[in-house]
């Protein structure tokens, strides 16, 4: 072991790293009207935007799961993952060129102001209310995973408990946030950005060194390894890792995450005019895939110094990448490593609680079609705390329950809570029918059920085959058989 980092000084480095935030905040935050919380006035650069997003879309969850899954067995085992980012970049497109359009036209603050013009004020706050209740749980569980490992390096040194960690850690969340909402975000998030990627590429560079690889012997090594295998065809649609499962799975997982999901829009609508949403949808996206190639890289050279050095894979593959970090290389590679899992996850964080916040105030209590007032603000920094708050008492609950690799469980959610989302935005895209409001409710509460159980008995019923990160298709495509159902004849 190479790394003599103490808890000590990693606190003292995540301490400063906090104080670079509050301060930034502090210049952004000082006009903390509703205009500036929700929508930055619409001024923020394009490429500023791109930028951020980065770190919103990577978070603490790519930063440790997708190198720890490199090496494992089953879903996203070796380079299979790049065959969901490729997925990404039709859904992209998609986003860009389908979606951005028409909030753009509708001049939308929240982008589930679209279903009420769509199809009327029930549908409008059901789409609201599964982005609350999908996001609120997606950033919990984005979040805990970077608790888990401040917990286990750091704090349970001092004897500190993992809800006192958590706490903490969203207390900084709520304090760079709470006054300045998106726009100190943006910015936030782009300074955060460049610090994971920096973590990332330091890290890498490290670990080539020490294997004594260059950029031309990298892939040669790479191939050698047997950790480089991308394209999976053979094993047929049972195979979780089936390219077209998986390419057809990222296209929705990208539309539905970013393109319906109200945190990732929300930076998008800040943008001046819809060329430059655009413009910073595809440079963000081309970036994307590069970023995550050199995640799976890191993965399959850190699987690589393992077996080379003797050391122990965890039993959890989310911790190897720490674990190396801070016990195998040196102390300046373990201070990156943390920064960098800070960064990833915070800036994926504090966008949430922002677009949360956004959502409540605009879709259920209306702001936007009241006088702006004192009582407003008032009322938007108690809910912005009562999500902090919400995050919170998640974080304990999966500490207490969650046994899977984080990524793999994350999306499981996703597939369950976003599927109505999917299903109600493609069908006011895709056809002209108007819907009975009153049923839709029940039709998104139904389909989520629905899909659930056929996911769980797919192996049963459908001879081996499991749906995996697909669960999201099905569920949209049962919520939009069930508006056709309700459809006005």
């Amino acid at each position: 072991m190479t790394n003599h980092l103490t808890p000590i000084m990693l606190l003292l480095v995540i301490v400063v790293y906090f104080g670079l935030l509050l301060l930034v905040s502090w210049f952004t935050g000082k006009n903390n009207s509703n205009e500036v919380f929700f929508k930055a006035e619409k001024q923020s650069p394009w490429l500023l935007v791109a930028i951020g997003m980065i770190g919103t879309s990577i978070s603490g969850v790519t930063f440790v799961s997708v190198p720890g899954k490199v090496g494992t067995e089953g879903l996203n085992m070796a380079f299979s993952y790049m065959q969901v980012v490729f997925g990404y970049l039709l859904g992209y497109a998609v986003i860009a060129l389908v979606l951005m359009p028409i909030y753009y036209r509708l001049n939308l603050t929240s982008i589930y102001g679209y279903l009420e013009s769509r199809f009327g004020r029930n549908s409008y706050k059901t789409g609201a209310g599964f982005f609350l209740l999908s996001r609120t749980l997606g950033s919990a569980l984005r979040l805990f995973l970077m608790v888990i490992i401040l917990q286990k390096f750091i704090f349970d040194s001092f004897g500190i408990p993992f809800w006192l960690t958590g706490f903490i850690t969203l207390a900084f969340i709520f304090l760079y946030t709470y006054r300045g909402g998106v726009k100190t975000v943006i910015i936030t998030d782009t300074f955060l950005a460049l610090c994971f990627i920096s973590a990332l590429c330091l890290t890498l560079y490290s670990m080539m060194s020490r294997l004594e690889l260059n950029v031309s012997s990298l892939i040669p090594a790479l191939k050698e390894s047997g950790y480089s295998r991308m394209f999976f065809f053979e094993g047929g649609w049972n195979d979780p890792n089936n390219f077209f499962k998986q390419f057809l799975s990222g296209a929705l997982i990208t539309i539905v995450m970013t393109g319906l999901d109200q945190d990732m829009m929300q930076k998008n609508l800040t943008c001046r005019t819809l060329g430059d949403a655009q413009k910073n949808m595809f440079t963000f996206s081309l970036i994307i895939v590069f970023v995550n190639l050199l995640f799976l890289a890191l993965g399959a050279l850190l699987y690589i110094y393992a077996g080379k050095e003797g050391i122990a894979i965890p039993e959890n593959s989310d911790y190897l990448y720490p674990e190396i970090a801070f016990h195998y290389l040196t102390p300046f590679l373990g201070v990156v490593f943390i920064l960098g899992i800070v960064a990833a996850t915070f800036s994926s964080s504090d966008s949430a609680l922002t677009s949360l916040t956004t959502s409540f105030c605009v879709d259920f209590l209306d702001f936007e079609k009241k006088e702006q007032n004192m009582a407003q603000h008032r009322t938007r920094m108690v809910v912005h705390l009562s999500f902090a708050l919400a995050t919170l008492a998640l974080l304990v609950i999966f500490k207490l329950t969650n046994k899977d690799a984080i990524i793999n469980f994350l999306f499981k959610v996703a597939g369950i809570t976003y599927g109505p989302l999917l299903g109600l935005f493609s069908f006011g895209v895709l056809t002209k029918y108007k819907i009975n409001d009153r049923y839709v409710l029940p039709v998104c509460i139904i389909a989520p059920l629905m899909a659930w159980i056929i996911d769980y008995n797919s192996v049963a019923w459908f001879n081996g085959f499991q749906f995996g990160f697909l669960n999201l298709a099905l569920n949209g495509l049962l919520t939009f058989f069930g508006l056709l159902v309700i459809r006005k004849k």
